[in-house]
């Protein structure tokens, strides 16, 4: 099976799993509708970017096994709204603006970046150090790091959090590693380097150097 297959799986259930627990909780207050609407538009916009622009990394084939375990450790995002929901409690208003401004900003920086991604190497293969990834080398992850904070802190608990930490510890970077090394074989990426932040943009810089020669994932 294809990994997407796993992720796109988890990521169109969680509208319904998090409807699910409104009814079973019979929790329809302020915290459990934003959250249903935070998420779940998440999920449906991953389902529609995967048949716009997918991403090569998940399209490769894996044994059905990693799939099932894949899945299973997605799930552990479905923490966050069932403790805000089984809790019953009412997140306070700023907390929830702050939630939506965090999710707005990550959704603008994941789902941009991976667009320009996608169909610069399609058309122009090459380092790309324009756009979205002048200042950042990873602002993909940047944005979706910010989607998941914008959830885990609805739910006020340290359990999301420690997951994201974990996710972030376990996925993120590893994959950012990984890239680091794939792209430091091209002379071009030196330059690139310092002018970029690994996950957190560099702003006070001087102009960024342009583009050529590789793929950035």
């Amino acid at each position: 099976m294809k990994a997407k297959y796993a992720i796109n799986l988890h990521k169109g259930l969680t509208s319904l799993v998090v409807l699910g627990m409104m009814f079973y909780y019979d929790n329809f207050t302020l915290g459990a509708w934003v959250y249903l609407a935070l998420h779940g538009t998440y999920g449906i916009l991953w389902l529609l970017k995967d048949r716009i622009y997918p991403d090569r990394q998940w399209e490769q084939e894996i044994p059905v096994y990693q799939g099932f375990l894949a899945f299973f450790f997605l799930a552990a995002y479905w923490v966050a709204p069932f403790l805000l929901i089984s809790s019953g409690k009412i997140p306070p208003l700023p907390l929830v603006a702050a939630a939506i401004a965090l999710n707005i900003l990550g959704v603008f920086l994941h789902y941009a970046s991976d667009a320009q991604k996608y169909f610069t190497l399609k058309y122009q293969p090459g380092l790309i150090t324009e756009g979205f990834f002048a200042r950042c080398r990873n602002t993909n992850y940047l944005g979706e790091i910010l989607i998941y904070t914008s959830f885990a802190i609805l739910a006020m608990h340290w359990l999301p959090i420690l997951i994201l930490q974990l996710f972030f510890a376990g996925m993120f970077l590893p994959n950012m590693m990984k890239k680091e090394e794939s792209l430091s074989r091209y002379v071009a990426f030196e330059a690139y380097q310092k002018q970029s932040g690994l996950l957190l943009p560099k702003l006070l810089i001087s102009k960024p150097p342009q583009s050529s020669g590789v793929e950035i994932s």
